[in-house]
């Protein structure tokens, strides 16, 4: 018992005290605030609540939101640990099928170093608005994703189903999988197509379930 509990702290230690899930979540916290900042997304979500409710009851709303706010703070290094432990997790089984064994710790900071391409995401997505198209509605934000195929077919004629499976298709996520494969491969001192076979068997499949997921999600919400 004493054994098991040791086992859960060490675990919860090693996850607060990355270095590199460190500074990930405070760039994301820090290009976060920029954006919010810079767009003007308080405004843009004024401007759509008004279509729908009165000026007393986004008061209200406005007020929740400020008052909760501090809960996003401390949910976003727990949403980032939830996300790279179970993709270290779904890669150490993909290792595992194909008789590789990588130690989970390594893992980890595999996917941890990964993630940070998807920073990408928010500092070009802030440029685009910022810089190009400044006449933007909160929605044009919310289905935005740069470099995706939702940009080249726009988001105007898909059923909305259809939306998140094209913003899952991108530049940054192919970034993903090859980084991936390049420090698995590294790791395991072999090829960087073993390294992607193992990324595409296991995250690969994952993220296909998790995207059929999501649309069907969104047919029965729609």
């Amino acid at each position: 018992m004493g054994k098991c509990i040791n086992n859960i702290f060490t675990l919860l230690y090693f996850h607060f005290v990355n270095e590199k899930l460190f500074f990930l979540t405070a760039f994301s916290f820090f290009l976060g605030f920029i954006s919010k900042e810079l767009l003007n997304t308080e405004e843009l979500v004024i401007n759509s609540l008004a279509e729908q409710l009165t000026t007393k009851q986004i008061e209200k709303a406005l007020n929740f939101q400020q008052k909760w706010e501090w809960i996003a703070y401390l949910l976003l290094p727990l949403l980032l640990i939830i996300k790279i432990s179970i993709i270290a997790l779904i890669l150490d089984v993909g290792c595992f099928f194909f008789d590789k064994e990588i130690k989970y710790k390594k893992l980890f900071n595999i996917v941890t170093k990964a993630d940070f391409v998807f920073l990408g995401v928010m500092i070009l997505k802030t440029i685009w608005f910022y810089v190009f198209q400044q006449d933007y509605t909160l929605e044009n934000l919310q289905y935005f994703y740069p470099l995706s195929a939702l940009n080249i077919v726009g988001y105007e004629g898909l059923q909305t189903w259809f939306i998140y499976p094209f913003q899952v298709i991108n530049l940054f996520e192919f970034a993903y999988w090859f980084i991936l494969a390049s420090l698995i491969s590294k790791e395991l001192k072999t090829t960087t197509s073993k390294g992607f076979s193992i990324v595409a068997s296991s995250y690969g499949v994952a993220l296909l379930i998790w995207v059929v997921g999501v649309m069907f999600f969104t047919l029965n919400m729609s």
